[in-house]
Order: C-alpha cells, then structure tokens, then sequence
C-alpha cells in the first residue's frame, strides 16, 4: 500500500507519469498509450 508522504505543490501535465527516481528527485515519464496495432501473420 502506498503512503502520501509530503505534499510538494508540482503541477502535473496531462500524459506524463510522475515517479521517485533512484536518487530520490521525482521524474517523470510520458506515459505510453495504444501503439502500433500488428500485422496479421499467415
């Protein structure tokens, strides 16, 4: 379970995903939605 540990007034952008990186900063990613659809085998 996670715990809320201190609120630190970033302002998120929509399509990132925010983490705590190894070194302790907070990061962030954007987020991967869909992608390619495959070609059908034979």
């Amino acid at each position: 379970m996670a715990e809320k540990v201190l609120k630190c007034g970033i302002k998120k952008t929509k399509g990132y995903l925010y983490f705590i990186d190894k070194k302790g900063d907070i990061s962030r990613a954007k987020m991967a939605r869909g992608g390619r659809k495959k070609k059908k085998r034979r």
